[in-house]
């Protein structure tokens, strides 16, 4: 296998690991507004993610940073051709920042009721734009000879991509209700089970349709496989989850997520952007890799660093592992 190929996986990896983790607190952020009734709940909602939001969005930063360092015209491309999507995201992700730190630092009814709507819109807006990137980066985009994308903003709304965003919405949105009911008690975490169903239906309904269309346009005996993971996963996820095993349901709803990424990248390779114009113009690879030599300076730093990261978050996960509830609130934070 060659470093290229390498790095390709590893970048798979990367955006795996970034969906299983800021998908949940995405899903919780857009729970803010339905499943909390009141202001303390939502105060629980955004303290199960509180100590680990910002830490999933490393995942983010490696990602792209490895993209742009790897595969230079294939960032080039991507960040140029999907210019808006992508700052849409971008400012969304900063205001959510902002919005976690800032809903209490004033007492008034209307600042935190506005911070409380900016951290619900900034986590339902890229829960389904990187939906509609990823289907696009999938299904292929007008790329001309010279490896620049050529199409509109219209080019990027098409059926297949604005599937793949209402999939992730409602897989992440299903990933944040059984992270709620895992990390909560009392009435929220029974409302957040049974919510969950309704959700984990809807959402596994989207996603076979968005799979099996991935698979019939570009899939293989590997993809095939990954298909099948994702949709047994989702369902033995809602069957634990109505078992009350939330822990189970938590575990089997990401495996899903890793299994669905797993299989959008089987279906990309060697490519990673296909072009729609000339399949003779994708970005595979070979042809928009850096150097070996980069490559392997990359690998050497990666194989130092990225156990460092891993384990300081599990340490994290592993620090703030408690249940929380409404009763655990400070006095002056329950409003």
């Amino acid at each position: 296998m060659e470093l290229h190929d390498v790095w390709f996986v590893l970048i798979a990896v990367l955006w795996t690991g970034y969906f299983f983790l800021e998908g949940f607190d995405f899903g919780v952020g857009v729970l803010t507004k339905l499943l909390a009734r009141n202001r303390p709940e939502k105060r629980v909602l955004i303290n199960t993610i509180g100590p680990v939001w910002d830490g999933n969005e490393v995942w983010l930063l490696s990602a792209g940073g490895a993209t742009f360092a790897a595969f230079p015209e294939w960032y080039a491309t991507l960040f140029s051709g999907f210019y808006l999507p992508l700052l849409l995201i971008l400012v969304c992700l900063i205001v959510r920042g902002v919005a976690f730190e800032y809903r209490v630092k004033r007492p008034e009814d209307k600042w935190q009721r506005n911070w409380e709507n900016a951290i619900f819109w900034t986590s339902l807006i890229p829960a389904f734009m990187w939906g509609v990137a990823f289907g696009n980066i999938v299904h292929g985009v007008k790329i001309d000879k010279s490896f620049e994308y050529v199409g509109t903003l219209g080019d990027l709304l098409n059926p297949y991509a604005l599937l793949g965003g209402l999939v992730t919405l409602t897989l992440f949105t299903f990933h944040g209700t059984v992270f709620t009911a895992l990390k909560t008690v009392g009435e929220i975490r029974e409302r957040a089970r049974k919510l969950a169903l309704g959700v984990g239906l809807v959402a596994a309904a989207l996603a076979s349709l968005f799979l099996l269309w991935t698979q019939v346009d570009s899939g293989d005996g590997k993809s095939l496989v990954a298909l099948v993971v994702a949709v047994a996963s989702l369902v033995a996820a809602l069957v634990a989850n109505q078992a009350g095993r939330e822990g189970w349901s938590f575990a089997l709803s990401g495996l899903t997520i890793v299994a669905a990424v797993a299989m959008l990248f089987l279906t990309l390779f060697p490519n990673v952007m296909p072009s729609s114009l000339n399949a003779d113009w994708s970005l595979t690879v070979s042809n928009a890799s850096s150097s070996p030599y980069t490559l392997k300076i990359m690998t050497w730093c990666a194989v130092i660093a990225t156990p460092i990261v891993m384990l300081y978050q599990g340490w994290t996960y592993w620090v703030f592992r408690k249940r929380i509830g409404t009763q655990h609130l400070a006095a002056d934070a329950a409003h």
